[in-house]
């Protein structure tokens, strides 16, 4: 007898509301995160006599904070996702990242959802109707509730052991 594999359905997918909330709370860590980097580099420059480093930022213009900006999020997200599937802000809203069968997804499918995010206005494209983002097509991940997922899931698994009795 063919075993039906659990899949990911559109009832267990985090709401536009929550990603919107993901998005700012993530956005402000991000910023808190810059903001403590430049402390410590200023405080180790003060300490050092040596201001290089920050004159080197200071000096160096637009591009380097965005290039700065962007290594933060690429390291923000793909660290905390590789490790737990989940960012700070998922970690508050109660959601986090799966595949399409609901198992945890691989360092390289998560270092493209981490790329994915520096397309250009990409941060607006989860405001489709089904609230899935370029991050997430891409790199075939979606952001589920993890209440109504974990339910889901386990009653799929039961009603498979059910069906499985009888063989």
């Amino acid at each position: 007898m063919n075993r039906i594999e659990y899949t990911v359905t559109q009832d267990v997918l985090a709401d536009k509301g929550i990603r919107f909330a993901n998005y700012i709370i993530d956005y402000i860590i991000q910023i808190g995160l810059g903001a403590a980097i430049g402390f410590v580099l200023g405080v180790i420059s003060e300490l050092t006599g040596n201001y290089a480093l920050i004159d080197f930022f200071f000096y160096s213009g637009s591009i380097m904070e965005f290039v700065f900006g962007y290594l933060i999020l690429l390291l923000y997200y793909t660290v905390f996702e590789t490790l737990t599937g989940r960012t700070l802000a998922k970690f508050i809203t109660k959601t986090k990242v799966v595949l399409y069968d609901g198992s945890k997804p691989s360092f390289n499918e998560i270092l493209v959802r981490s790329l994915c995010r520096l397309i250009p206005f990409e941060q607006f494209s989860f405001l489709g109707n089904d609230s899935k983002g370029w991050h997430d097509s891409i790199s075939k991940t979606y952001v589920v509730d993890i209440k109504k997922f974990e339910a889901k899931k386990q009653t799929f698994e039961e009603l498979d052991e059910i069906g499985r009795i009888g063989e």
